[in-house]
């Protein structure tokens, strides 16, 4: 167990000191912006702060002088502090991402009031001071030493700034973005959503679709089409083909879904000419982070196969390990998910999920640790598991949920998105590229989600390939 303990007066010398370091995030802005009232667009609007002489005010007057009181009432002198004044200079701008170091020095001793004054000063990773000062306070006369109590952790339910921390880390991989033909994009929000995935570096976007049509919907959204190439075609059922043509050339390297139907899109991919067959069976995964689940989860087959066969399942079960592998989970937990958590003859999942845990054993299925038949609630809570008297290495934590049919997974997947803020993701995998599958009523930051996962599974397939071209 970790303590926090004082320094009383008597203990403390001219000179002893004390550090902290910290770094600050988006979401240390935000949670200041929720508690404070102070939405000074400096502070929370990135468009507005990256452009004023401002920029980050926040970090010097609450996040970095909040560090410095942490330092004075936890460590030194600790528990008891009395907190009289200080005084602060602003020296050097603090932006998202820095590491401040905090240290705090004892510089004056008055005995009769039991007072110390104390030299304040935090460094950044630069070695640039930002704010310095004094600190006067009352230390303890009394030794403290208490169990350190771990605080809860607070996520913030804004779906933009989840999206900004998911978007911070797939940036920090530093992958080339990937050609894409967006397929038919004729409305607002497809388009929208390709141009920003273009704008962020992480697709370079090759609209193909009735030229009318997409350049009517960039003039409704008022979007720039300037340098963006466009395959003019006459339809939605041309530009499924067409796009399908351009992967299977290898002049993209990944699809992304517009305003057409998933029907007309996946048709192409499987015509039996399409030359993007590969040995699996297409499927569709969803990957969603859910406000109240502790990591990300992945839902799987949603949007492709009906009632898949025990063979299908197989596959469906190995496309989203392989995802879930290269996204940099080494070991993904596989819940075979049923109504019931026993094998029972008459339910064909149940009999379905006992089997794809037997297939794994046997190696048929690698890269995952799979459990099954566990239904949702045994999948994902721990609670719920020990109560149900179930030992797993996958109940109450699974990473992916494969559903038995696609009615179910759909439901699932739509519920966890509009009743509990999931941000969502969906990626179709089995032929030779990727595909960024969204519904048509997905915003934009959903449809840059999905452009993401592309990047990264075709990052991942360029660096298969490098090998058998070398």
């Amino acid at each position: 167990m970790e303590y926090i303990e004082n320094r009383t007066f008597d203990e403390i010398s001219i000179g002893d000191s004390s550090t902290l370091t910290r770094s600050l995030t988006e979401q240390d802005i935000m949670l200041f912006a929720v508690m404070s009232g102070d939405i000074n667009p400096a502070h929370v609007d990135p468009d507005y702060a990256k452009n004023s002489q401002f920029r980050e005010v926040i970090g010097h007057g609450m996040w970095s002088g909040a560090l410095i009181s942490t330092v004075l009432g936890t460590q030194f002198p600790g528990p008891g502090t009395i907190y009289l004044g200080q005084d602060l200079r602003f020296r050097h701008p603090v932006a998202v991402g820095d590491t401040v170091t905090v240290t705090v020095t004892a510089t004056a001793r008055d005995v009769e009031k039991g007072r110390v004054t104390l030299d304040t000063e935090c460094v950044n990773q630069d070695g640039n001071v930002v704010v310095s000062g004094t600190a006067h306070v009352i230390a303890p006369k009394e030794k403290v030493r208490r169990p350190k109590i771990d605080l809860p952790d607070v996520r913030l339910n804004d779906r933009e700034t989840r999206f900004k921390h998911i978007a911070a880390r797939v940036k920090s991989r530093k992958l080339e973005p990937v050609r894409t033909a967006v397929v038919h994009p004729c409305d607002s929000e497809s388009l929208a959503g390709a141009l920003d995935a273009g704008r962020e570096g992480i697709i370079v976007p090759v609209l193909v679709g009735p030229e009318g049509k997409m350049r009517e919907a960039a003039r409704s959204a008022d979007l720039d089409l300037t340098g963006i190439a466009i395959v003019p075609v006459a339809h939605s059922h041309e530009a499924a083909a067409v796009a399908v043509r351009l992967a299977h050339e290898g002049k993209v390297e990944a699809i992304m879904k517009g305003s057409l139907h998933t029907d007309e899109l996946i048709a192409a991919v499987m015509a039996p000419d399409s030359g993007l067959h590969t040995d699996r069976c297409l499927s569709h995964v969803f990957a969603l982070d859910v406000p109240t689940y502790a990591k990300p989860l992945f839902i799987t087959d949603a949007a492709i196969n009906i009632e898949p066969t025990l063979e299908q399942k197989r596959d469906i079960v190995q496309n989203a390990i392989d995802l879930v592998r290269t996204l940099g989970n080494p070991m993904p937990r596989v819940a075979i998910l049923a109504a019931v958590e026993t094998v029972n003859p008459k339910m064909r999942a149940t009999i379905d999920a006992a089997t794809l845990c037997k297939m794994a054993d046997r190696g048929q299925i690698t890269g995952g640790v799979l459990d099954g038949p566990l239904a949702f609630d045994n999948a994902i809570s721990l609670d719920a598991a020990r109560t149900m008297g179930i030992v797993s290495p996958v109940a109450g934590q699974a990473d992916i949920l494969v559903v038995p049919d696609i009615e179910s997974g759909n439901m699932l997947a739509k519920q966890l998105a509009y009743l509990a803020d999931a941000l969502a993701a969906g990626i179709v995998l089995g032929a030779r590229v990727p595909i960024a599958l969204n519904s048509r009523a997905d915003d934009r930051i959903s449809r840059m989600a999905s452009a993401m996962l592309v990047l990264i599974v075709a990052q991942a397939q360029r660096q298969s390939r490098a090998p058998q071209l070398a």
